[in-house]
Formats: C-alpha cells, structure tokens, sequence
C-alpha cells in the first residue's frame, strides 16, 4: 500500500501554517533548486556535503538546531548503542531530565550518501541496523543528497522526494513530516497509524458494496435469463465486475474521461426523459466496444484501446438481459470511491481474496448442499493471501539476489555512472552504456513464475521490482549521458516476457490478470494479453484422465521456457491440502508420480518437488510452507531433496503469519543444482515466536531482526537433515525408548472410502459410530486429547463402536492393557502422560506406550523419564514443530528415539517408588476436586459444569462465583459469605495436595538429571535459566 492515505493526509495537511510553508517553499527552492548549486552537489563527495545537506535541508528549511548549538535536536554521527558504529546523523528526542542533561535518544536516523550511489535500497540494511541499535527510534532517513525516502518503523513501505524536482504540493507533504514540530510530536507516525485503520475500514466497506453488487447481479441475471446455466452466469457476473472494476480505476487515474461511469448513466438518464429508452446495459456495453477497439471521434473525448482480453466479445455476456436498477444503484455506489488514491490493488487483493470464498457457496447452493463455513474455497483450497512484507521478503532475496549477481559479474557499479566525470573517452561511455544493455537484456529474458498463483501478490511484487529495476538502468543512463532520464514504458514487455503463472482456481486467474493490468495500465497504451502467461490448470497433474480439464501440461503450456531449460525464478505461497481432502485418483497419481510423497500427503510438500523439477539449473526460488516437515518422519525425502541433492541457502522461520490459518510458517530458499556439491551450508534464521501482532513480525523481518540465528553444513549426501532453529540439547544414552515399550498411534474413526462398509460423506458428518451410551458390547469408552492430562484422564463421555466398521482401527489389545498414554499435543511446560490400566479407546492425538515382553518392570521408569522436565525441553529444542503457538505436536516416532542410558536397578527402583507416590497423590487430589465438583453438581442441579468449574482449584472465589451465575445459580448475601469462607478452605486444601504432586516431581527431575549425568549448566538451561 501506499504509506498514507490521502483522506488521512489531507486532514493533517489542513492544520499547518501555509504562510510558514510558502516562506520555507522559496527558501527550499532558492536553494536545492538552483541549477549551479544542484551541479556542485552532484560534484560533491558525500563527506564533503554531509554536514552541509543537514544544515540546508534540516536546518535553514526544516526549524532543526544542530550541535554543537545549545538545546539542539539534530546531531552528527551519533554512535551506536551496542557497538562502535555511527550514523551519519540523528534527529533526537529532548533529554528526561530537561534540555542539555541526560542522554538523549534517537527518534529519527539519517543515513547519507553521495549523488553517485543511485539505488537507496543499497543503504536501507545500513540504515535500519542503526535504527536497531537506538531503542527509541521510530523513523529512518536515508538520501543521496538528491532523493530523500522517509521510513515509519519498517522498512516495507516508504515515501521518497526528490529534492532537485520537487513541487509545491510535495514540499508541502516534506514540510508536514519532518519539519521539526511536526516530527518531534510524533505527527508522521500518527498519520500512518491512521491510515492503516482507514484503509482497513476502505477494505471492510469496499468489499460489502462490491459484495452486494456481485450478489444483486447474479440473482438479477439469473431472474431474467431463465435459460442459461446459472454457474457460469455467475462466472460472467465476475467479469462483468471486473470490466467495472478496470473502468473506476482508468477514470481516477486519468486513462479514460473522468466520471465515465456516471457520464453514462446521466445520458441513460436524458434518453430515457426524450422517450428513447434503451438498457442501460447497452449503453455500457457500447462503451466496453470503444475500450475494445478504441474511439476517435470529433467533440468527443478520445477513448484509447486499452483490451487485454478484458473487453473482447464475449457472446454470453453479450446478450444477458440485466436489471437497469441493478447497474445503476451499484455503479453509482462504487463509483463513489477514489481508486486513485484511496483504493489500491494491495486493498483489491484483499478483497478478492473474500470473494473467492462466494462462488464454492454458489456452487454449494446450486447443488443444494448445505455450506461448510469452516470448508470455503480458500480454506479447502489451502490458499491463503500472502501479506505484502512476505512477499517482499520472497521476492527481494530470489530475483534481488540474482540482480545483484548479475550487476556484480557485469561491474556495474554506480560510481562508474556519476556525473561530472567530464573528460571521459567516448570508448568508456560505449563500454558502460554496453553494461547497461546487457543487464536490460538480461532483466527482458529472465522468466519467473508463481505456480500457486491465487490473485497474484507475488506477481505483482515481482512486477513492482522490476519496474523498480528497469527505472535505475534508466537512472544510470541519465547520468551517464547527462541528458534527462527517459522513461520507456518497459511494463508490458515485462509482462509479456517475465511474469508467468497458474492457479487451479479460475476465479483466482482472473482476478490475477486484472490485478496485473491495473498496476500498468498507461494511458493511450494497450492492455497485454496475459492469457499466455497466467493460466489456469493443475500445476501437479498433468493426466486428464486424473484432472480433466485442469490437467497441466509445464513444458507444453510454456515452451519458450523449456526451451532454455527452465524458470530462473520461482516463489510462492503453495496451497496447504492435506491427504483426506484429495480425490484417490488424485493421491494416486501423487504416490506414483513423485518420490517425494509419503504416507499422509499434504500438497505444499508435493509442491516443492514440482518446483525444483520446473526450474533451470542454478535457478532460485523462495515458498512460504509450514515448518513441520523439518521434524517429520513422512518428509525425510522432501528434506534430502531440499538440502542434500539441492541446495537450500536459508530457513526464516515466521511462525504465524495468515490471518485465517493456525499454521506456524517458514520461508525456504534455496538454488536448484543437479549435481550435489559438499560441503553446503543453510543458514537457519527465526523471527522472536513471542511477537503477537502483525506489525512486529513484519518489521523483524523488514529490519531483518532475528530471535534465532545459525547455520547448518552438510557434508555428504548420507547427513542427517533434522533441523532446529534452537540449539540442541545434547544428552547421552546408548539405549532408546523404543528398547522398553512399543508405540501406537491411536486409531482414526472416520475418513472418506475406509472402513467396513466404506464411509461416506454423510456418515463422517453424522459421527455414526459415535454414541453417548454403551449400546452392546462392541461399544467401547473414547477418549481424546482434552481427557488426557498430566498423570490423570478427566472422566468418558463418549462412546464408539470398534471395529473394522472404522477407517483406521487398531489391534484391540492396544487398548486394553496396562500402558502409558501420552498426549501428542505439547500445549503445557512438560508432556501429559498418565498411567493406565483399563479398557478405553482413544484416536490419533494420544499415544499409547506397551512394554515389551519381559520389559514390564520398566514401564514406570519410562513413565518419569517421559513425564520429566528434561524430556519436554528436549524434544522443544530439537524439534520446530514444538516450538509454534498452534497445536504444537509429539511424534510417536521421535519419542520411541528419545536416548535412554543403562537403567540401573537403583534408577528403576527410586523412580518405580515415586512414580506410585505420585499416582497416590494425583489420585486424592483428583478424587477431592471431584468431590467438590458433585457436591456443586448436587447443591446447585448443575447437570454440566463449566470447564472453569471443573478447574475449580485454579480460581479465585470471584470467578468460581462468576462461573455459578452463568449457571444461573442464585446466592443470597449471606449464602455468598458462607460459600467464599467454604470455597477458600476447600482451595487451600487443593493447593497443598497440589504442592506436595510438585514436590514428587521435582524429586523425579532430579532422578533424571542423576540419570543423565547432567551438569548444573545444563539444569540451569532445562529448568529456563540462562546456560
């Protein structure tokens, strides 16, 4: 997005003095815009103007005082906190203590280069890690004496000036943020704040028109067009937005005559007064002719052809009847927004991302299924809208990363291109201006490609960068020839001839290509046609017979890209589809298809194999995938491929990024080489997993401030590739768990096409063979994960038929023996564990623990080395899956690895002993809070305790009372005194029961350090102290 929004800007703008910033206006300009001084500045060496641009620009023209002055606020090199390092300048915050006292903290850095450094984005890192070292800074600065970019806490957006061309209405935007009253009370960052809230409320109100204008018209069209199918009247009702959608922005931003829209409907309006009605839809659809093939007319505004696709004949489309009320009322309302400045595609994106969810509704409706909220298109899909510092990220560190390889082996340095180097032979200019064609050629056959693409965030980064890139080859050729820079209108030749993509979605297709043509739409020029490059298909199928249609043929569907071998760039955000939720034909091709797939599928894996198999030798790519597969037995092969036969340059670990999705995330990238090269080393990097809100993660990542910082090297093909962003924990032993008891996953109870009969659909919804009662015998007691806790179960309250009837039943004698079972989710310090010895079933989130025959006497001393504080701080520092906030998970299988040393009969005897005592207390401390939980139950006729209630110990007598009011129990005064006097005594009782349970287990901690022969270091760093 832009980093304000006008509406915003325009009532800041409305408070300040224009007297003060006419005067300063000439000041500025009898300054930066003198012909002469502009040349000796370009002349100048950036530390022979450092001092001088400060005291023009941020003194005489902005109201700074710059030391050594008294009671000054802008400072020269101002050093770095942590170490020795200086930035060029700081605007600074008055002391604590009153002016002149205390130490004085940076608001703002400034970070200065000479005219000859052309591409600030050089010194942004340099910036900003001064910015990191100042505690209170918020904004950042940096300039090369003739542009200026101002940044607001992150590096993602900026507003940049350019001094030798600035106007009146830019200066008057320089002035309101960072002249110095305005900047020291903190105006600009209250102008973005407020503008992104105004761009989220433009968001929420923009998608309910657009929304109800795209309901309206398809109801509307399907009413009157009562022959045609009314899924693809949907479908056409969404182009016919988008025609509108192209016309709202064209019309603000000067492509077409303004108010086109309303033009039309007032000349409707005329015709229908003279009695010479015609639909207002033909009126439109004229108009869409004129953008088709253009419309040069005497004393009429000219219309340019501006088709891409988008306005060609379509000859359903065409001969629709709709509603005149219909396209009035809603074309008047849209057309009310400013998509100039106040909606961009950044907004539309976003909204497109919704509306995605509409059609699998319709789709619902029309088959007369009833529609699954928690199952929308997105959501089924896998897709989930990338936010713009993840794809900024993405796309600076594949295409960035081969640009700058690329000016590197070139030489294009920007120095060579600075201006004032009079005297040059014209044999030096021929040879940098060769360097320049060669890296514009370069850039025209460089192909990169999203193959997930949804409504095209990627692709319009990597449009934005390359536009960005193209404007500095054009910069340098400016100076090299002192002649003004021209700009060639590269954007189409840049769509045509780098941007592909695919999406099996082709609401997304559409959205993509239309979000593509508003970013480059120029006046007078025509729209590209992107129907070669973005497309719609299966990018991991390509059998019709498994994917129909859909079936996705890469070498045939881009042949100039195969041509020469491959993609040069791949990125993207992959959908996240598990294996339940594909078709057989679907898994079926997968399995056989490509080897990295096993067991449970999930699509981002599969993904990632068909995007190293799509791209040229030493091509790079960046994806957004979740971070499990690092820790997974299932994805060993997806590892190997990524960093042993491939090379992966870094893992970012960004933990929750998508609004919608409980899934913690990485970022890989990485370069595809067919020939394995050892040694290799993947940096492995992680954002602070404590950050909660959207904007500390993305300035983390814009900063490039990391909570995690390390690297991995392989050495061979045969190296382990389990990976921790955490320093592992290393503990002896020679034996395994494995050694003692067997593990077993519980069983699955439903999945589409098992069991015996198969399962439907319906039968899944319905929970068939679930009951709340024990109806025969072959009806067993379930539990799951919320009934498994730390060495207890909470009370069955269900039932479920077992047998082959189920998807995944296990052996009955699982369940039936004496065991240990363990919850797979790791929500709690240490892992919930409890000791079993009745029939009871459980499914796949518990564990179950069997000792092996002749083992048995070692099942209690593996209950206390699993159930410890050692075992749980292992796994979370050895394992990325246990770190994420959401569902964090165990795997049976690295449990059954987890190291055992040789068990001593004085280990197994101690722990043996303890682990009874514990059991004891747990279960008086279980039967009291019981006890207390029916007499509650009895007093009050509380048939169904809340679960706060039923954690009765942890609350204080407010809320234990808050909880009986919910439960519409009713307390006279002096029954509410008699209860807090009772509840207190009975929590006190509880507590103590509860300190002594502590007591034993710290007692079997300490059992396990003994065990472990762990130093007082390493308990420190077990129990979360430092190490």
């Amino acid at each position: 997005m832009a980093l304000f929004q006008n509406s915003v800007l325009k009532k800041y703008r409305s408070t300040q003095d224009q007297n003060k910033i006419e005067t300063a206006f000439g000041d500025f300009s009898r300054y930066f815009g003198n012909p002469a001084i502009r040349e000796n500045i370009r002349n100048s060496k950036e530390e022979q103007f450092q001092e001088g641009f400060l005291r023009e620009l941020f003194v005489n023209i902005l109201g700074y005082t710059i030391n050594p002055d008294p009671d000054y606020n802008l400072t020269t090199e101002l050093k770095n906190i942590k170490d020795s390092k200086k930035t060029d300048g700081a605007i600074l915050l008055p002391s604590p203590e009153g002016e002149g006292s205390g130490v004085r903290s940076a608001l703002a850095v400034i970070e200065l280069k000479g005219t000859d450094t052309k591409d600030l984005e050089k010194i942004r890192d340099q910036a900003f890690n001064y910015k990191n070292n100042q505690p209170d800074c918020i904004y950042v600065i940096t300039s090369n004496f003739e542009k200026l970019r101002f940044y607001i806490h992150n590096a993602v957006d900026y507003q940049e000036f350019n001094l030798f061309q600035l106007t009146r209405p830019e200066f008057e935007l320089l002035w309101l943020l960072l002249q110095k009253d305005n900047l020291l009370s903190g105006i600009p960052a209250k102008i973005k704040e407020e503008s992104l809230q105004a761009e989220e409320q433009v968001t929420k109100q923009l998608y309910a028109d657009y929304s109800a204008f795209k309901q309206e018209l398809w109801q509307d069209m399907v009413a009157q067009n009562p022959g045609e199918n009314e899924l693809m009247l949907y479908k056409k009702s969404q182009k016919l937005l988008d025609r509108f959608l192209f016309i709202f922005f064209a019309e603000d931003k000067g492509l077409l005559p303004p108010n086109s829209i309303n033009e039309i409907i007032t000349q409707w309006d005329k015709l229908n007064e003279l009695d010479e009605y015609r639909p207002l839809f033909d009126r439109f659809k004229k108009y869409f002719g004129y953008l088709n093939v253009g419309r040069v007319q005497p004393g009429k505004p000219e219309i340019h052809a501006y088709n891409g696709g988008l306005f060609a004949p379509d000859t359903l489309l065409d001969t629709v009847k709709i509603s005149d009320n219909i396209l009035k009322k809603h074309c008047r309302k849209l057309s009310e927004y400013d998509f100039d400045t106040e909606v961009d595609t950044n907004i539309l994106g976003h909204i497109f991302e919704h509306s995605l969810n509409d059609i699998e509704n319709v789709r619902a409706s029309l088959e007369g299924t009833p529609i699954d909220k928690s199952k929308t298109k997105r959501k089924k899909d896998g897709v989930f809208y990338t936010p713009k510092y993840i794809t900024k990220y993405i796309v600076d560190n594949t295409l960035g990363r081969l640009c700058a390889e690329k000016k590197i082996e070139l030489g294009i340095v920007d120095e060579d291109f600075a201006e004032g180097k009079r005297g040059r032979q014209k044999k030096t200019i021929q040879q940098l201006k060769g360097k320049l064609d060669a890296y514009r050629a370069w850039l025209l056959q460089l192909t990169i490609c999203d193959p997930a693409c949804g409504s095209g965030a990627f692709l319009n980064q990597v449009l934005e960068y390359l536009i960005a890139e193209h404007r500095y080859l054009d910069e340098l050729e400016s100076q090299l020839f002192g002649t003004p820079m021209v700009l060639p209108n590269v954007e189409n030749q840049i769509l045509e001839n780098n941007i592909f993509g695919v999406d099996i979605n082709e609401e997304s297709v559409e959205i993509a290509r239309l979000s593509l043509w508003l970013r480059t739409a120029k006046k007078g020029r025509k729209l590209s046609s992107l129907n070669s490059n973005i497309k719609v298909g299966n990018s991991l199928i390509d059998d019709p017979a498994v994917a129909g249609d859909l079936a996705f043929n890469w070498e045939n569907e881009f042949p100039q890209v195969f041509a020469k071998g491959g993609f040069d760039v791949v990125v993207g955000n992959p959908p996240y589809v598990q294996s339940h939720s594909l078709d057989e034909s679907s898994k079926n091709f997968i399995y056989q298809h490509y080897k990295t797939a096993e067991y449970q599928i999930n699509t981002y894996a599969v993904f990632m194999e068909r995007i190293l198999e799509i791209m040229d030798e030493s091509s790079v790519y960046s994806v957004i995938i979740p971070n499990y597969w690092l820790s997974t037995k299932n994805d060993s092969k997806l590892r190997s491929e990524l960093f042993l036969e491939n090379h992966c340059i870094e893992l970012l670990n960004v933990f929750s990024v998508f609004e919608d999705a409980t899934v913690d995330t990485v970022i890989v990238t990485g370069r595809k080489t067919s020939i394995p090269i050892f040694p290799k080393a993947t940096k492995l990097v992680a954002v602070d997993k404590n950050y909660k809100s959207i904007l500390e993660r993305l300035t983390a990542l814009s900063d490039k401030i990391w909570g995690t910082i390390k690297s991995e090297t392989f050495n061979s093909i045969n190296d382990d590739t389990l990976l921790s962003f955490e320093d592992k924990l290393e503990i002896n032993g020679d034996l395994k768990v494995s050694d003692f008891v067997r593990g077993y996953q519980g069983m699955k109870p439903y999945e589409k096409g098992k069991g015996n009969p198969p399962q439907t659909r319906e039968m899944m919804n319905e929970k068939i063979y679930h009951s709340d009662n024990k109806l025969d015998n072959s009806y067993l007691p379930l539990i799951g994960a919320g009934n498994v806790q730390r060495y207890f179960i909470r009370p069955y309250t269900e039932y479920i038929k077992y047998g082959a009837n189920l998807a995944a039943p296990r052996k009955a004698d699982i369940f039936i023996h004496k065991r240990l079972l363990v919850n797979r989710i790791l929500s709690k310090e240490r892992i919930d564990i409890c000791f079993i010895e009745e029939p009871m079933v459980n499914n796949t989130d518990i564990f179950n623990f069997l000792p092996l025959a002749g083992k048995e006497k070692y099942l209690k001393p593996i209950f206390a080395i699993l159930g410890s504080l050692l075992c749980s701080t292992y796994f979370r520092k050895s394992n990325v899956n246990l770190s994420r906030a959401a569902f964090p998970k165990l795997n049976v299988n690295n449990l059954m690895s987890f190291p055992i040393p040789e068990l001593e009969e004085g280990f197994v005897y101690n722990s043996t002993q303890k682990v009874d005592m514990l059991l004891k207390e747990i279960q008086g401390n279980q039967l009291f809070v019981l006890n207390f939980i029916e007499l509650i139950k009895s007093k009050f006729s509380i048939e169904k305790p809340s679960t706060k209630l039923q954690n009765w110990p942890g609350l204080d007598f407010r809320g234990f009372f808050g909880e009986l009011k919910k439960a519409k129990v009713q307390l006279s005064l002096s029954e509410e005194s008699e209860w807090m006097t009772y509840f207190n005594e009975q929590k006190q009782k509880a507590l103590a029961l509860q300190s002594e349970i502590n007591r034993i287990d710290a007692e079997i901690d300490k059992l396990v350090y003994e065990l472990y022969g762990l130093t007082e270091e390493e308990i420190r760093i077990v129990e979360g102290g430092e190490g």
